[in-house]
């Protein structure tokens, strides 16, 4: 995996010779290898999409919730089983 320094160096060595290039290319034949090697490069990241994101946040929260839940409880239990001091 490429670090975001090196990503961001190659994307623009890419881009810089895109668009510096001799022959005339039109502007989808540009905007199709810009994309082609954006994708490429994404490839290469640990990324998730948005949708595994909302639903790993839903899970999170659902924990979150349970977690607290607990937390009451056990301290609930735990003021029951010690006396009160006098």
């Amino acid at each position: 995996m490429l670090a975001p320094k090196a990503f961001l160096d190659a994307l623009g060595d890419h881009a810089s010779r895109l668009f510096s290039s001799d022959t005339a290319q039109p502007r989808a034949e540009l905007e199709s290898q810009f994309k082609l090697l954006l994708q490429s490069g994404f490839s290469k990241l640990d990324l998730v999409s948005r949708e595994e994101f909302d639903s790993q946040m839903v899970v999170l929260a659902r924990t979150r919730a349970r977690l607290e839940a607990l937390e009451a409880k056990m301290a609930e239990l735990e003021a029951r089983l010690t006396p009160p001091s006098e």
